[in-house]
């Protein structure tokens, strides 16, 4: 099941935690190296646990794990993956990134879970790779790091570099890596041990098909939404959309409000409006900034259409973000405003 010699020692994971970490990404990760174990009889993983402070780390769903040592005491170690999730730029202080930076010099291979991307890209640890991180977290990591490469899979190894859009991805990626050094069969193995039906491989999409997402079947439609959600920063034109679809405008007209309740041009404001409360709550891009980069060059009637779809001016949201109050938990409405049931 295993190419490893029986007297080798278990390869070491350390997983350090930050405050509001995302448990299921976290757990993902571990959980396929403790079966991996089990099956095989043997310690073939090993995991630990850091913080900053060595306290205990409570995750993004109120629980707290148990650190088995502050990063001070870490002097050395082969790999270390960041597990974070809501606002991780709060976290990356001084003591933390040099920590990583310092771990780097010395060989480590580094990776990251969920938005722990950002983290080792204010380290300066990411220039010239290609990474991932979670959907909702892209556009504004693509607005503060521009230079970096990011894509949308699940997951990214290059070199000595590994991250993860988090969540059950991890198990994924996981699963890649037990594989590489270990074999398929073991790999498949704990696939079905952990009940997950299908390993995914790296360049599967994260996100649910658009016509999945939102319960369209509609072909010219779908396309439509799509061209719409990747050009958000310099929107097109209602001709353009029409040619993109292949239909005409008033067709469009009447798809979008048969199927979605609205307007082809409300149905794309929308889409803007929900892209810039993402990078006011994520990013410290001024408002004007936000807007421009959301297909805005009028910015009283960015703050006049922003304030008629979420009721406040964009800087007093901004304010109840930086409160703790308000976050968008966007993804949960269609944009069109209807609550999921």
């Amino acid at each position: 099941m295993s190419n490893q010699a029986n007297h080798d020692p278990p390869e070491k994971f350390g997983f350090l935690l930050v405050p509001d970490f995302s448990m299921i990404g976290f757990f993902s990760a571990v959980e396929p190296l403790r079966v991996a174990n089990r099956l095989c009889g043997r310690p073939l993983f090993s995991w630990h646990i850091f913080s900053v402070d060595g306290e205990p780390v409570q995750a993004s769903n109120g629980m707290a794990i148990v650190a088995d040592a502050p990063i001070a005491a870490i002097e050395r170690f082969p790999t270390v993956i960041v597990c974070a999730s809501f606002e991780p730029e709060r976290h990356a202080g001084k003591r933390l990134l040099a920590w990583l930076r310092r771990l780097d010099r010395q060989g480590a291979r580094l990776g990251a879970l969920d938005t722990g991307t950002r983290i080792l890209a204010e380290a300066g640890l990411l220039d010239g790779h290609r990474v991932t991180l979670h959907w909702e977290a892209v556009p504004a990591f693509v607005e503060q790091f521009p230079d970096i490469e990011v894509s949308q899979e699940l997951f990214e190894i290059d070199r000595k570099r590994i991250t993860c859009s988090g969540g059950t991805a991890a198990i994924d990626l996981m699963l890649h890596l037990i594989a590489a050094r270990h074999g398929q069969g073991l790999a498949i193995e704990v696939s079905e041990q952990l009940l997950h039906a299908r390993m995914r491989s790296p360049d599967d999409h994260q996100r649910i098909a658009i016509g999945q997402r939102l319960g369209l079947r509609h072909p010219k439609l779908i396309r439509i939404v799509e061209a719409m959600e990747n050009n958000l920063e310099e929107p097109l034109g209602l001709d353009q959309v029409a040619a993109i679809g292949g239909i005409s405008r008033r067709q469009i007209e009447r798809l979008f409000r048969g199927h979605l309740g609205d307007t082809p041009t409300g149905y794309y404001l929308k889409l803007r409006l929900r892209r810039a409360r993402q990078l006011l709550e994520q990013t410290e891009l001024s408002v004007l900034d936000v807007s421009l980069a959301c297909g805005f060059i009028s910015a009283p009637y960015f703050s006049r259409a922003y304030r008629a779809l979420f009721g406040r001016a964009p800087r007093d949201d901004r304010r109840n973000f930086r409160a703790g109050e308000g976050r968008t938990g966007w993804f949960m409405t269609p944009p069109d405003g209807r609550e999921l049931q």
